[in-house]
Formats: structure tokens, C-alpha cells, sequence
């Protein structure tokens, strides 16, 4: 049945090519589709981690507090030795965040001074990303300064100017002039704007001695990534080395909204191919129902020497599986030779800013799992199905007589 299918098939080669290839182009569509909606989550989520860490550990109240004071982790280095005990080998970042008015000579403005103190490997990826101009405050300085080149231009100050800090309120000088040393370049302009960072020793001395806002824990990859199970296995550990005094939150505990929308992908992904591969099955429907009309009277004789009904129903749908199937076979081969030629990624130098902006990464890494694969072939073998129903149920109901009267 499979080889007069086949040969069914190619009684019309032309409408066959097309429909087998609108079948072809819209399963490398979907699985170029898949890669490029995976590679574009992994990089958000390698951005979002490399900027706010793996897991985060903030005051047990810090998201209700309304005051500096309330959100303080004032014991910093007593819990920093009890997250080094629980994860050892994870890297840490930790970090003071000061609401404070910066100025220049002439010119002031809000902003949020940050005191960080990182490890080698986070200073000098941080560096690297991020540094613009000059260099990064010396780990312990208390007088040096650098600041988002957006908020350096509205301040109007240049390397080497005065910059002075005002922080009233708070347990520390509350007010000092440092040094700027550095510009930094982020991609978010709302960032950059009102971002000033001093060493953490220097925004301890400014604020508050001997405390945080927060750590950032981030965790080495194991084979290329950090899994969310480990993370998770992560968080628990430090949560009961730490206490209730202290709350430790994964990067989609903290950051909500964006796992949100990470996680809406996949279903988004496989409700939109759903839609573009009913329209090739309209194609499927119309080469499969033109090749009916055409072969009326020899399905009339074929009924009369006594196929049963069901055997010509199922010729029919047999040759729907032919055309699909041959089609699905050619996608498969054209978007795996795709992906195998992006190994090395994909960059777009004329959408970096546009890209960074939003959060997305700068070069995408497209791949597709097992699992996509399945569903796309799946999608097809359901769309091939579809297609042939209804002249499935036309050839099953043709009288012998009638057909074989039929003239195309």
C-alpha cells in the first residue's frame, strides 16, 4: 500500500513538490523557531545571573522595609562566612546600595551609590563588560569613584574631576568627596544614569560600617550551565546555614516577572507552530482532495472487485502520510544543517544596543532539544491526518456505479 501511495503521490509532481514543500519549510520554520526562542531564553537568563547572581540573600524584610536602615544585613562578614561554609567554591559578590545626591562642580543629581567588593573572576568580567573608560575603584580605596557615563555627562565631569557624595540620614560620614577613576558603559540608559559605584570599604564608611544590602551568590556551571535544580539546591543549603534573619531567593524568586515571561516561552513556542502548520495542511488538503476528483472512477473500480471501504480510506490517508512525511524528512535535514552552521553563534553588531537594552543577549547560541523535534514531527504526522479526513471519508462513501460514470 505504501509503494501506490508513493507512486499516487507523484502522478502530479508539481502539486506535490509544493505542498510537500510548504510542508518542508514550515517544519525548518519551527525548529529554526525553537532554536532561536532557546537560545534567546538561555541568554537572558546568563545575562540576568551574571548581573544579580544565582541566588541573592537580602534582610528578611528587606522587600517590605521603606527605610535604609530596615534593609541593612548589618553582621556582613559573619554571614559571609556562613555562605562560603555551605557553598564552597561559589563566588560572591556583596554589595551596598546607598540612595544618595551626587555632584559635580556645578551640577548635582539623584542617584544610587553602590559599594561592591567581588571576587577576581566577578571584578574583571565586570570590568570587562562594563568598563568604559579608566578603571574601577582599588578594592578598599575610600576616596575614588566611578560613575555611568550618562550620569558623568549630566554631572559634567571628566576622569580625574572632584565628585562629591551626599548620603544625610544615614550611620556613616554621610557626606565625602571622592575621585572619579572610571566611566562604565551599561546597556540599560536608565541604569547608567544614576548608577555611581565606590569599593564596598568606602560605602560602608559613607552609610553604614560593616553592613550590606545584599549578597550575590554565583555558582560555577557544571557541563555548560547551572541548572535550575542546582540552584535551587543552593538556595536551600545557604537558607539553613543562615537563619530566619536573612532571606535567600534564587534569580526567579527574585526576579519574578522576567521568569514569568521565561517560562511562558515554551508554551507560546508550541501554540504558534500549531497554528503555521494548519496552514500547510490546507496545502496537504488540497493536493490530496484534487487527487481524488481526478481518480473517482478508479476508486469506483476499485470498490467494485471488492476492496472494502475502509482500504480506500486508509490509500487515502496513506498517501497523505507519503506527502508529509517526505516533506517533514527534508525540513528536519535543511534546519539541522542550519543549526549545526550557528554553532559558533549568531551576532547582530546593529541591534547590540537594542538588544542589551531589553535584556537580551548580544550573540545567540540556537539548539533545539529532543523534545522539539518530537513535537514538530508530531505536528506534522497530525497535520497529515488532518488533511487526508475528509477525502478519506469522500473516497469511503463513492458509489461503484456513480464513480465509475464520473468523468474529470
Amino acid at each position: 500500500m505504501w509503494a501506490l501511495a508513493w507512486r499516487n503521490v507523484w502522478r502530479h509532481k508539481g502539486r506535490s513538490l509544493v505542498a510537500g514543500g510548504a510542508v518542508a519549510a514550515v517544519v525548518v520554520f519551527t525548529l529554526v523557531f525553537f532554536g532561536f526562542v532557546s537560545a534567546t531564553k538561555t541568554g537572558m537568563v546568563e545575562v540576568l545571573t551574571s548581573e544579580s547572581g544565582h541566588l541573592q540573600v537580602t534582610h528578611a524584610r528587606a522587600k517590605e522595609a521603606q527605610d535604609f536602615d530596615a534593609r541593612l544585613i548589618r553582621e556582613a562578614a559573619e554571614v559571609e562566612a556562613a555562605l562560603l561554609k555551605a557553598l564552597p567554591g561559589a563566588h560572591l559578590r556583596r554589595v551596598l546600595e546607598v540612595p544618595a545626591l551626587v555632584s559635580g562642580e556645578s551640577r548635582s543629581r539623584g542617584a544610587v551609590v553602590i559599594g561592591v567588593a567581588q571576587d577576581e573572576a566577578l571584578a574583571e568580567r565586570f570590568g570587562r563588560e562594563y568598563l568604559a573608560a579608566g578603571r574601577l575603584p582599588a578594592p578598599g580605596s575610600w576616596d575614588e569613584i566611578a560613575l555611568g557615563e550618562a550620569l558623568a555627562k549630566a554631572l559634567n565631569v571628566e576622569l580625574g574631576d572632584p565628585v562629591y557624595v551626599f548620603a544625610p540620614g544615614t550611620e556613616g560620614w554621610g557626606a565625602a568627596a571622592y575621585t572619579l577613576v572610571g566611566l562604565l558603559d551599561f546597556p540599560q540608559s536608565a541604569y547608567e544614569i544614576q548608577a555611581a559605584f565606590l569599593s564596598l570599604e568606602g560605602a560602608q564608611e559613607l552609610a553604614a560600617p560593616g553592613a550590606v544590602t545584599r549578597f550575590e551568590v554565583h555558582l560555577d556551571p557544571e557541563r555548560g550551565v547551572v541548572t535550575d535544580a542546582r540552584i535551587e539546591e543552593a538556595r536551600d543549603r545557604a537558607a539553613a546555614a543562615l537563619g530566619p534573619d536573612v532571606r535567600v531567593e534564587t534569580w526567579r524568586e527574585a526576579s519574578p516577572d522576567t521568569a514569568a515571561i521565561l517560562d511562558l516561552m515554551d508554551p507560546a513556542m508550541v501554540v504558534f507552530s500549531f497554528f503555521i502548520f494548519i496552514l500547510a495542511g490546507l496545502l496537504v488538503v488540497n493536493t490530496i482532495y484534487l487527487g481524488l476528483v481526478e481518480r473517482i472512477r478508479e476508486f469506483g473500480v476499485i470498490i467494485a472487485v471488492g476492496a472494502h471501504r475502509g482500504r480506500v480510506m486508509r490509500m487515502v490517508l496513506a498517501e497523505s502520510l507519503v506527502l508529509v512525511l517526505a516533506g517533514t524528512a527534508v525540513g528536519l535535514l535543511v534546519s539541522g544543517l542550519l543549526i549545526a552552521s550557528w554553532a559558533d553563534g549568531l551576532h547582530f553588531p546593529q541591534l547590540d544596543e537594542v538588544l542589551a537594552e531589553f535584556g537580551f543577549p548580544a550573540v545567540l547560541y540556537p539548539s533545539v532539544t529532543a523534545g522539539q523535534v518530537a513535537i514538530t514531527v508530531g505536528y506534522a504526522i497530525v497535520t497529515a491526518l488532518a488533511a487526508a479526513l475528509w477525502p478519506a471519508w469522500v473516497a469511503g462513501r463513492l458509489e461503484p456505479v456513480e464513480a465509475m460514470r464520473h468523468v474529470a
